[in-house]
């Protein structure tokens, strides 16, 4: 009996000693859990981040947290973004570091949303129906139903690379590489457009015979600018200048695009009327057309002449600009491409061609769009194709837009809304036909010049960031040696280990 009680002692020990391990194992695990809930829990209401990148990539500047705090409102940024797109990365984590900034902020609830096209197909089409997106790769940012969308084109800049020694079909290989990332400076300018509670209206003067906003085909119509300019918050309008009495209070712009018909003397009174008063007027005047608008810009210090500026290209009747003057309109045009058609010259008056003086009393003439050395004025518009003829055309570099500017001093801040106008020599370039087949800058100049008559042209001045590079120069026989070494020394270095751990084993 006095045995089997030891034994029967032995058994409830072990049991005790494996209750008391498994206690304790559960105590732990449920300890740690709590730790781990807690750490969280910490973690996402006091959380400390540090950028350790060497060139800050998506660190944000102190213009964009200044923006941040000053808001007091909501704003929806949605990303209808490929996740295989090379930029998905690099929105992504800008748009976190929106987030992180913004949720410091009281007053600002800003949230983000990613929603990639091929994976969620029932929120991908309920945000195409609700926000007309007809492409991805754009991001959507919304405020009190304000919309403001960014295109791939506004975040990324390229450089074209072309390599001569790499043929494609028999011609040289062209490449495009990554210089600069705008993200953050696309992403703040769009918060402030749409943020801002009262949105521009701009007037498309109507009655002789111009462009229409609500005309749909393809060679006339100004539909698809119209859309555009909606989805930039703009509210775009008609307008009939007989019968009118001036310009409505309300206008922020007119838009004469494309005028066939001549003006009245009681029309133009009204314009010069209204640009005596410091208003902004935005001139698309076709070769082959008088409105008789030549005087009203002659007293603004622009030259309308009877030409057409042809450059080299396979038909003489696209002009590819790729030169731009000094001006705001044009300080995020580099490396963008413009296609006009068959524009006449717009060219500023040698007395106010970027005139320096600081007399407030002057109109100011900068060149915007011109033509390369090779291209020229043609004066004789019935000659198919177009050539040189130095006694009659006037050589390249030939301006087919120019801005003209009065009232507002440089560098001295003064109560002065200056007047501000714009005049291209074509009113096709923007048109349904050349948005959708013609050069990418096209809608960028228009946008950038419609917005800098309104005065929304310095958003955000945000400097691109460059991606950085890591590079290794190396001489061929060193490359050569290092190829070796890695191909081939690495499998042996291996083999050889195998080797000695099957060597020692065996022993």
């Amino acid at each position: 009996m006095t045995g089997s009680n030891q034994a029967r002692k032995g058994i409830w020990r072990q049991r005790g000693r494996r209750l008391g391990v498994g206690f304790n194992t559960s105590v732990s695990i449920v300890l740690a859990a709590c730790v781990l809930v807690m750490v969280n829990y910490l973690s996402s209401r006091y959380y400390m981040r540090w950028d350790i990148s060497s060139a800050g990539f998506y660190r944000l500047s102190d213009k964009t947290k200044a923006l941040l705090r000053s808001l007091d409102c909501e704003v929806e940024v949605i990303a209808f973004f490929h996740k295989k797109h090379d930029l998905f990365d690099d929105i992504r984590n800008l748009l976190k570091e929106y987030e992180y900034a913004a949720a410091e902020i009281p007053n600002l609830d800003l949230t983000v949303r990613f929603i990639d096209p091929d994976r969620d197909l029932a929120r991908a089409k309920e945000i195409a129906q609700k926000y007309d997106v007809r492409e991805p790769n754009v991001i959507i940012f919304d405020s009190g139903g304000r919309k403001k969308y960014v295109e791939i084109k506004e975040i990324v800049e390229y450089e074209r690379l072309i390599d001569y020694e790499k043929l494609l079909d028999g011609r040289p290989l062209v490449k495009q590489k990554k210089i600069g990332f705008k993200g953050e400076q696309s992403f703040s300018s769009a918060i402030q457009s749409v943020t801002q509670s009262r949105h521009p209206v701009v007037y498309f003067v109507t009655g002789h015979a111009e462009r229409d906003i609500e005309d749909y085909s393809e060679h006339s119509g100004y539909s698809s600018l119209a859309r555009i300019m909606r989805r930039d918050n703009m509210e775009v309008r008609s307008i009939m200048l007989a019968g009118q009495k001036e310009i409505p209070k309300d206008a922020f712009a007119v838009i004469i695009a494309g005028p066939d018909r001549k003006f009245s003397q009681e029309e133009i009174n009204i314009l010069s009327k209204y640009l005596d008063e410091n208003g902004r007027v935005f001139f698309l005047l076709d070769p082959m057309a008088d409105a008789g608008l030549a005087p009203l810009l002659g007293k603004w210090g622009v030259k309308l002449e009877a030409d057409v500026v042809v450059g080299l290209t396979m038909t003489g009747r696209e002009l590819v600009v790729t030169e731009y003057g000094d001006h705001p309109i044009t300080k995020h045009l580099r490396n963008v491409t413009t296609m006009f058609y068959m524009p006449r010259s717009v060219s500023p008056m040698q007395e106010t061609y970027n005139h320096k003086s600081v007399s407030a009393d002057r109109p100011r003439v900068s060149a915007l769009a011109l033509c390369s050395k090779e291209g020229w004025a043609e004066f004789n518009l019935n000659q198919n194709p177009p050539k040189f003829d130095v006694e009659v055309d006037k050589a390249g570099p030939i301006a087919v837009a120019a801005a003209i500017e009065k009232g507002a001093i440089s560098g001295i801040d003064v109560e002065i809304k200056p007047t501000r106008i714009v005049v291209v020599g074509d009113s096709y370039f923007v048109s349904n036909s050349a948005l959708k087949r013609g050069a990418g800058g096209n809608a960028d100049f228009f946008m950038s010049a419609i917005n800098w008559l309104v005065e929304r042209e310095a958003l955000m001045a945000v400097a691109p960031r460059t991606p950085g590079e890591l590079r290794l120069d190396m001489s061929r026989q060193l490359l050569r040696t290092t190829h070796l070494l890695i191909g081939g020394g690495t499998p042996l270095v291996i083999a050889l280990i195998g080797l000695m751990v099957w060597l020692i084993r065996r022993r």
